[in-house]
């Protein structure tokens, strides 16, 4: 499997999931609820987030994933902490074409809080 953009990652310094607080990640989330839910097949406007660690991008059946997120998944992207960071940031940067229109979380700390808060709340 590959990883993309570990590389831009690691010279940003950015903190990791792991320095993020869950608890402030419910709040950051608030802006995410409208369009994706944890519930496993609840499919918004986003795909539901259940299981999302770990798992190849693009790749829940029945879901109409963008050109870009079915591209990213077929290329390799898994999504991770590191990779998820890597999304929020400017998500139509990381994946052209993806339809995720939200043009993404800018601070670092509000990042590493809602991926831990993500990671709490989408384990299978």
């Amino acid at each position: 499997m590959m990883v993309f953009g570990l590389t831009a990652l690691q010279a940003g310094a950015a903190p990791a999931a792991e320095d993020g607080d869950w608890r402030q990640g419910r709040a950051v989330f608030a802006r995410c609820a409208s369009c994706h839910s944890f519930t496993e097949g609840q499919h918004r406007f986003g795909p539901s987030l259940h299981g999302v660690f770990d798992r190849k991008a693009g790749t829940i059946p029945g879901y109409p994933y963008s050109e870009g997120m079915q591209a990213k998944g077929a290329a390799g992207l898994v999504w991770t902490a590191e990779t998820m960071d890597l999304f929020l940031t400017k998500p139509g940067e990381f994946i052209p074409k993806t339809k995720m229109n939200y043009p993404g979380l800018p601070d670092a700390q509000d990042r590493a809080n809602v991926i831990a808060y993500v990671k709490r709340r989408a384990a299978k």
